[in-house]
């Protein structure tokens, strides 16, 4: 048996694992509240804190005080504009000629694109004319969003712009599984699957505040059913109003609560006046709502993951969704909530009714819900992303990386 003088010699052995100095991109970032923004601004978190330079790269923003940005190679800020329908968010604006000056006075060793806009673009051709090593993300269907904002004609072009833009990157990393198969079908090049991970120390079930609830006019037997999420056509919200309506044929101490905001809000406000809507919430503030309710319902057919489903997960709250995207690889039906079949909406209106009248099957998701989420830290999901940076190191334009197997298979399964 090695005694411990041993043992600590051949630790000290072990090389260290490597930092990189990492150009981040990104057109969306806290203060914008949206699960892009708010997986950035953790993964940029994460990896400083585990030893990583980040350039962090994005649009100024309003709220930004004098002097942000003043380091360029912590941040660099680039000028916006405002996104049709949603004027609080920015595209950054192309910035290609500053990108490449900025490269080329102090080289990153690899470059991590976040989102596909002018900014974005930009960033790529500046570092494929730098043969810099460049990793994308695929975060947002906005091929699938054109069609419920009168723009379905040009969800061929969307599409082939994506596959364009994603197909010139080293990698192009993905939440799910199933993007992954999608994806690649339809001819998408060296895809890594990276899911996201969750605050569990933040998202918990011990923030349940009878306070809140109170607030939301709740007693504690209420039955306080929630959704989470930017108000948009796109998520199917409908069906949140309808499965309230049948449940509350049923369970008639109910409550539904809207958290987030946007362009939707005024129509479900006219289906459904009796629900109380939140408007956005953030950190502890957020976290306190999950954790006050007792069912979360998640009817999005649209999302890529869904940071929603994890971080009602690990606020121990049932959910019923569809069998689809994050909640397909990470909700075992009947262990952590229900799932209902993609194709039949009445499915899941059964599925939200059969946990609502049942709070014993209710009480055991709850405990199975919350230690599902306990495997999906930050730490465990950053040492998947350094996996793909340390394929990605050193390589240049011209050199592509061979995808064998992807990047956390066994942990999204």
């Amino acid at each position: 048996m090695q005694d411990i003088t041993t043992t600590i010699q051949l630790e000290s052995l072990r090389p260290a694992k490597p930092s990189w100095r990492i150009a981040y991109i990104t057109e969306t970032f806290p203060p914008d509240i949206n699960g892009v923004a708010l997986t950035v601004a953790k993964t940029v978190e994460t990896l400083r804190a585990r030893g990583h330079e980040i350039q962090l790269i994005r649009p100024r923003n309003a709220n930004d005080p004098a002097g942000r940005g003043s380091d360029p190679m912590q941040e660099f800020l680039v000028r916006g504009a405002p996104i049709p329908l949603y004027k609080q968010l920015k595209l950054g604006l192309p910035a290609k000629r500053a990108l490449v000056q900025l490269w080329s006075r102090r080289r990153p060793d690899l470059v991590h694109i976040a989102t596909e806009g002018p900014l974005g673009w930009s960033a790529l051709q500046a570092a494929r004319k730098l043969k810099l090593p460049v990793c994308t993300d695929f975060r947002t269907n906005f091929h699938a969003y054109s069609q419920y904002y009168g723009l379905g004609w040009l969800k061929g072009a969307i599409f082939s712009y994506m596959k364009k833009f994603h197909n010139m990157a080293h990698c192009t990393m993905v939440p799910t599984l199933e993007t992954y198969e999608q994806l690649q079908s339809m001819g998408f090049d060296r895809l890594q699957v990276v899911a996201r991970g969750v605050d569990t120390e933040l998202f918990s079930p011990n923030r349940r505040s009878d306070f809140l609830r109170n607030q939301w006019g709740a007693s504690p037997s209420t039955l306080v059913l929630l959704s989470v999420g930017r108000l948009a056509a796109e998520k199917n919200l409908d069906l949140v109003v309808q499965s309230y309506r049948q449940i509350r044929s049923y369970v008639k101490d109910c409550k539904l609560v809207f958290v987030g905001d946007g362009p939707y809000r005024a129509t479900l406000q006219s289906q459904c006046s009796d629900a109380v809507y939140a408007g956005f919430r953030t950190g502890s503030d957020l976290a306190n709502h999950y954790a006050s309710a007792d069912l979360f319902l998640f009817p999005s057919l649209t999302e890529t993951f869904g940071n929603v489903t994890l971080e009602s997960l690990s606020s121990g709250l049932p959910t019923v969704a569809f069998e689809h995207a994050a909640a397909r690889e990470l909700v075992i039906s009947g262990q952590h909530g229900l799932l209902a079949d993609a194709k039949d909406p009445n499915h899941f209106i059964s599925q939200a009714i059969k946990i609502s009248v049942d709070s014993n099957l209710r009480i055991q998701l709850k405990s199975q819900a919350r230690l599902r989420a306990l495997d999906m830290g930050w730490s465990s999901i950053a040492e998947k992303l350094e996996d793909v940076y340390q394929t990605m190191a050193g390589l240049e334009d011209n050199v592509s990386i061979t995808t064998t197997r992807p990047v956390m298979y066994d942990l999204v399964r």
